[in-house]
């Protein structure tokens, strides 16, 4: 973004396409990962291992089980909550407020991605 307008980047906040909004549902490793992987953060995905560091969950761990793109939230197997009819549903989390702690590098493409992200 080349705009210091907070209005302006809001609105392509809103409007990001699906493609951008991957990266937006990012969140920081660990520092053992950090080391190892040499880059502060990743996009979060599916099966990644993420630990709550802030709000009504924190301290909690647990897996990745959906991310919604158009909202840009993400929704941990083990942190739900009960719905006034007895049903459980999960709690969307925005992903500044989780770090992650078992990331999933068993597919190629995000080894790549990793690999193309390091510090030198």
């Amino acid at each position: 973004m080349k705009t210091k307008s907070p209005s302006k980047k809001r609105k392509r906040l809103y409007k990001a396409p699906l493609h951008k909004r991957h990266k937006l549902v990012s969140g920081h490793l660990s520092k053992e990962l950090r080391k190892q992987l040499k880059r502060r953060s990743l996009p979060i995905r599916r099966g990644d291992e993420v630990k709550v560091m802030r709000g009504k969950f924190k301290g909690r761990t647990g897996k990745v089980s959906k991310i919604d793109l158009k909202k840009l939230k993400v929704y941990l197997e083990n942190v739900k909550r009960k719905k006034s009819s007895g049903e459980e549903s999960f709690v969307p989390l925005h992903p500044s407020n989780l770090l992650i702690t078992n990331p999933v590098i068993d597919d190629s493409r995000r080894k790549k991605a990793i690999d193309r992200g390091k510090k030198k």
